[in-house]
């Protein structure tokens, strides 16, 4: 609770709400079990900051990431928080049964109604072999989703209509309310669905920065109203990492690029310590790789990082940010986002 005289949360104060997304980074010499503890100790601490949401992506056979099953991990931050927004950003709806899908998150929403949101993706989450292995059984790939997505939303809805090869049957359990379905994408395809569908929509800008402006024009102006949404609604995901000082931040991000580029060539590994990396002998493919993904985050000292925020936010028409930074420590992770939360305020 607030004390008189203590600050507002910065999300009382600024002009747009930030959320996090959270991908349960394996960092070098910790488990998968302590990065999956941390995510959730991580939505404590930005949850007492003022952050509106916290979402975690799915991801499979990648030995950094170990949120396989954002559902099971949104219960668990759902049960440890009792404000913030938890969510997936996303599911990956081919991997699943569109049942499968609405039942979890049923269940969700009946542990906590009104908190929850369903982020749903179509991509795979992974390499083409893994992602075989996961869709073996589902019979669905990426030219079914918008097949896949109504069947979904008639679960969440409370049935299929006449006609449709499973009506009658129905998502359990029931409730009085249903998570709201966010579309994912990084590109003009989702934004496109989600305007004709008059869904909320989520640009991943930390990976796919030069399709951000053309795909949330669109998303605008071709925006249907719907029951469920009366005008759009656009979230941007951006990758931020803040310190008390720029070279700082700069050292706190070079293990991001590093770990990028061992994916790239097919040698994932987990975060290596910023240490590991001053360290390291790098090879010029892999400074050209790590360059170029830290191209896309915001990575400096708070006030710069909250300017140059609040000027993306703006300039694309987003109506949030969603931030997430990959850094390798817990206590320089966290206050990356104390750092954030403050300046925005």
């Amino acid at each position: 609770m607030r004390q008189d005289g203590e600050e507002l949360p910065w999300n009382m104060a600024s002009r747009f709400p930030l959320s996090v997304l959270d991908l349960a980074t394996v960092a070098e010499g910790s488990t998968d079990a302590e990065a999956l503890r941390r995510g959730v100790e991580l939505a404590q601490h930005v949850e007492s900051l003022g952050y509106q949401r916290f979402w975690t992506a799915e991801h499979h056979s990648m030995p950094t990431i170990a949120s396989s099953a954002p559902d099971l991990l949104a219960l668990q931050v759902a049960n440890a928080t009792s404000t913030i927004r938890v969510g997936s950003g996303g599911v990956m709806l081919p991997n699943h049964s569109p049942l499968v899908v609405a039942e979890r998150f049923a269940f969700l929403e009946a542990f906590h109604p009104g908190r929850v949101d369903l982020g749903i993706g179509r991509a795979p989450g992974t390499d083409p072999k893994t992602a075989a292995a996961v869709r073996r059984h589902t019979g669905h790939g990426v030219e079914d989703f918008t097949e896949q997505l109504a069947e979904l939303e008639g679960y969440l809805d409370g049935g299929l209509p006449e006609g449709h090869a499973f009506a009658g049957v129905c998502a359990v359990p029931t409730n009085p309310t249903r998570p709201p379905v966010w579309l994912l994408g990084s590109s003009g395809y989702s934004a496109a669905l989600a305007a004709r569908l008059g869904r909320p929509f989520a640009f991943a800008y930390h990976f796919a920065p030069d399709n951000a402006a053309a795909a949330l024009r669109h998303y605008r102006e071709s925006f249907r109203p719907s029951p469920e949404l009366a005008r759009p609604h656009a979230i941007l995901t951006v990758g931020v990492i803040t310190a008390d000082t720029a070279a700082e931040a700069e050292r706190l991000a070079r293990p991001m690029g590093l770990s990028a580029a061992r994916l790239r060539a097919g040698r994932p590994t987990r975060l290596p310590s910023p240490e590991a990396v001053e360290r390291h002998e790098w090879t010029l493919s892999e400074e050209a790789v790590a360059e170029h993904f830290l191209a896309t985050y915001l990575v400096g000292e708070p006030d710069d990082v909250a300017s140059r925020l609040r000027g993306l936010v703006s300039s694309l028409g987003a109506d949030e940010a969603m931030i997430t930074s990959i850094i390798h420590s817990p206590e320089d992770q966290r206050r990356s986002y104390s750092l954030l939360a403050k300046a925005m305020s």
